[in-house]
């Protein structure tokens, strides 16, 4: 193990496995040698090791294990267990320590956030002109997504993403695949009938007046657990918008009781919990090494593991998957990375509003998560899609809701290696986005909202993104299975492989329909031979 490799070891560089977080480089010798002598070193050695549970993750886990691939997951966060009534996720009115991670920053949505620290669902990771918010847990952003489950159009899919990907075999095959795997339905007419589903029908009417696009958005939700909130069989949590950080209930097909339930079943997938990886490297032999710290739910470091596989594969999501990569690079750890890595990072231009309008009613509740929505995508070069997104309430009529907004953009921001911190920083331009932000996402959102309309965006106020893409890119770092160039055995199956945009839809679908291609191609070409 090198001497950098060492001391990042012993000290616990604060790296993460699903989104990474700066290094805490702050023990002295004295705390340095008590730590390693309470804290055991364990060794492994597995076939094939998977860091992060997303979509990524969670596509790679099931189908290397269906073609008898055993498989190691390591994700930093926990499981989040739901059931009726449940209480396993934070109520959004009331915020406490399960809704952030224990090493996010110390600022929420532009606001201080002081909990005990704990293995909470979401971290921000602040940049130059940018904060992203990346999940932690079993399942990924899944978790904490609302859900909107959209397949790009073809035009639009074909002018931002490689001809060869082959969308219409992706439209044969691997789309449907993932919308069986997550049970897609749209809002059934009695749910959105009733006085909690006010605020969808209002936005419906005032797209149709407006001449826009109108459709109901697909979902990986079993819509009768919503109803049965309204007949009185659960407590509120889709009705009420209370599941903006998870759904209590049940019923959200998310990726941990999908793709990785799934995967578990084989008995060929194990899932490894409160594992935080802090470094990889690629051993003498060609093999890869992963550095992991095993923590208790307030971060406090049990155990070190240092793991060998023949296959490593990066589903740490955009940041956590870009910056690990990068510190490794930047350390000699790796070396012969391509020099793309870091490069081609997007935001999807993601835009947020509070529309009000005094004039109007919303419901003094209002229910979710997502049930219509405008696809604007005639011209791929300005596509966008505009969701509605209600709020939860405290029982008052706010007059207010929210409108979601995203879209294809041109613009890029980068990653550059800080050794001051031995972190990469994310830089993004101030205007990156603003193109389609304000000449085709605000318009049509203006349009929506009507002349009483008033509107606050928030990410004028709070520039940040739930879409992090890009950063290991495909065609500049990976070719389109995500395998690395030139580094045998590494691959990067998330939202890192992305090219900065999903094609005017949330990348969920095809972060995962992207994977599920690669898939196929890795098994049929990759087992037996590098995995």
């Amino acid at each position: 193990m090198s001497e950098f490799n060492r001391r990042s070891f012993l000290v616990g560089a604060a790296t993460a496995g699903v989104a990474l977080t700066t290094p805490r480089i702050a023990g002295a010798a004295s705390g340095i040698a008590a730590r390693v002598n309470r804290v055991p070193v364990i060794r492994e050695d597995h076939r094939v090791i998977v860091i992060g549970s997303g979509f990524g993750g969670g596509v790679t886990a099931l189908r290397l294990a269906e073609a008898g691939v055993p498989v190691l997951v390591l994700e930093r966060g926990l499981r989040w267990p739901t059931g009726p009534n449940a209480d396993t996720f934070p109520d959004p009115l009331a915020p406490d320590k399960r809704m952030l991670w224990h090493q996010s920053a110390p600022e929420l949505f532009g606001k201080p956030a002081v909990f005990d620290p704990y293995a909470g669902l979401l971290e921000a990771v602040p940049g130059e002109n940018m904060t992203t918010l990346c999940a932690a847990g079993v399942g990924g952003g899944s978790l904490i997504y609302q859900g909107m489950t959209l397949q790009p159009s073809e035009a639009v899919f074909n002018s931002h993403f490689p001809e060869d990907l082959d969308w219409t075999m992706m439209n044969r095959v691997h789309y449907p695949r993932v919308a069986r795997m997550l049970q897609l339905a749209v809002a059934p007419d009695e749910l959105i009938a009733s006085p909690n589903y006010l605020a969808p029908r209002v936005f419906a009417q005032n797209v149709e007046r407006a001449g826009l696009p109108l459709m109901k958005i697909p979902m990986p939700v079993d819509w009768n657990y919503a109803l049965d909130e309204l007949r009185g069989v659960m407590n509120p949590s889709y009705t009420n918008s209370a599941g903006t950080f998870g759904v209590n209930n049940g019923g959200k097909h998310s990726v941990d009781v999908t793709y990785i339930a799934a995967a578990e079943s084989t008995g060929l997938v194990t899932v490894e919990v409160l594992h935080q990886v802090t470094d990889v490297e690629r051993a003498k032999d060609g093999r890869w090494t992963v550095y992991v710290d095993r923590t208790d739910t307030s971060g406090k470091v049990l155990e070190n593991k240092v793991l060998t596989t023949n296959a490593l594969v990066m589903a740490a999501g955009s940041m956590g998957t870009t910056r690990l990569l990068m510190r490794a690079a930047a350390a000699g750890r790796i070396s012969d990375m391509p020099v793309g890595l870091g490069g081609g990072w997007g935001t999807n231009a993601d835009r947020i509003y509070v529309w009000t309008n005094l004039e109007r009613e919303f419901g003094p509740v209002q229910g979710g998560p997502v049930v219509y929505g405008s696809l604007n995508w005639d011209d791929p070069a300005s596509a966008h899609t505009v969701i509605q997104a209600s709020i939860p309430t405290l029982g008052v009529d706010a007059r207010s809701t929210m409108l979601v907004g995203y879209g294809v953009s041109e613009g890029r921001g980068h990653f550059a290696y800080d050794s001051a911190t031995d972190d990469a920083v994310l830089h993004w331009p101030r205007d990156g986005d603003s193109v389609i932000q304000d000449r085709h996402i605000g318009p049509t959102v203006h349009k929506i909202a009507g002349p009483a309309g008033v509107l606050t965006d928030t990410n004028a106020l709070f520039p940040s993104t739930w879409h992090p893409l890009g950063g290991a890119a495909m065609g500049s770092v990976c070719d389109l299975e995500g395998r690395v160039h030139g580094q045998r055995g590494l691959y990067v199956l998330d939202g890192a492989l992305m090219p900065g945009n999903t094609a005017a839809c949330n990348p969920s679908m095809t972060i995962a329909a992207v994977a599920e291609r690669a898939l196929d191609h890795i098994v049929a070409r990759d087992v037996g031979t590098v995995i």
